[in-house]
């Protein structure tokens, strides 16, 4: 039988050091989920509190958020969710396909194109915002899904990823799968995604949370309230006049489900990719 791993002093502070930054990360979340069962009136005297008082818990804001703004909200949450898939589906798929191509194929400009990838990725988002809202405007894109989707469609960073993990990748499967008479294509997706599984794991997650959170850009491009995600619906509620918080306290927990199942579904291949992706290469 294996012997057990003993404890060294440094591992100890490193468990403690991660315990640390665990309680740091889950705190917030603690309170705002806390808070969605208190009364309006009770967080907006005391504001976030991490007491609870259970003889004050109560299921008003999910009642106001089902029962009176369950349209809106929702409405917000289909488009977040349908933004979120595709986007993350898009990026994937051409993310993955030119990463790949970086790695494997010798062509002319390739180092080229690689520094010029990882030239944009050192570019604030911010400053190419103007420059793509009159894309937008251009291609009649504007208060549209698409176009909040379409201008990140092969994003830097995955690319730049799935070029890292796929180096680490043999080529002679390449040359077994050109014997076997597959395609350029089919090698790719027949042999190479399937070995790709945890570097698309890992990119799920990350790009999948991008979008979901994403204020800036879909601020800029959506205009009616049918259009609007979680994020802005939600800082909408926030006014001089008034302020929903039983809306808004209870759907930002509820905000916070898809990606933490997204994660539970994920979180093997995530540490996984990551790891091997960041080193290969």
């Amino acid at each position: 039988m294996p012997h057990p791993k003993r404890l060294t002093p440094a591992s100890i502070l490193l468990l403690l050091f991660f315990l640390w930054i665990a309680f740091l990360i889950l705190t917030p979340l603690y309170a705002a989920l806390a808070a969605s069962f208190k009364p309006a009136k009770q967080v907006i005297s005391t504001g976030l509190s991490f007491q609870i008082d259970w003889s004050i818990l109560t299921l008003d804001s999910y009642k106001v958020l089902f029962l009176e703004s369950a349209d809106r909200y929702f409405t917000w949450f289909k488009n977040s969710v349908i933004i979120t898939v595709l986007a993350t589906a898009v990026s994937l798929f051409f993310s993955s396909m030119v990463g790949y191509g970086l790695a494997m194929y010798n062509f002319r400009f390739k180092n080229l194109i690689f520094t010029l990838i990882l030239l944009v990725m050192m570019v604030p988002t911010e400053i190419i915002m103007l420059p793509l809202y009159k894309l937008m405007i251009f291609f009649k894109m504007i208060n549209t899904l698409w176009g909040v989707i379409l201008p990140f469609a092969v994003a830097p960073l995955p690319t730049f990823f799935f070029r890292q993990y796929a180096n680490g990748l043999p080529k002679d499967f390449m040359d077994a799968g050109r014997i076997d008479g597959c395609t350029e294509y089919g090698i790719f997706f027949r042999i190479f995604v399937p070995l790709m599984l945890p570097a698309f794991g890992a990119m799920i997650i990350l790009i999948a949370l991008g979008n979901w959170n994403n204020f800036l850009w879909p601020l800029l491009v959506l205009r009616t309230e049918d259009k609007l995600t979680i994020p802005i619906g939600l800082s909408s509620l926030i006014s001089p006049y008034g302020n929903n918080y039983e809306i808004l306290l209870a759907g930002s927990v509820l905000a916070i489900l898809p990606i933490l199942i997204l994660f539970v579904f994920f979180q093997r291949f995530f540490i996984t990719g990551l790891t091997v992706g960041g080193i290969k290469g």
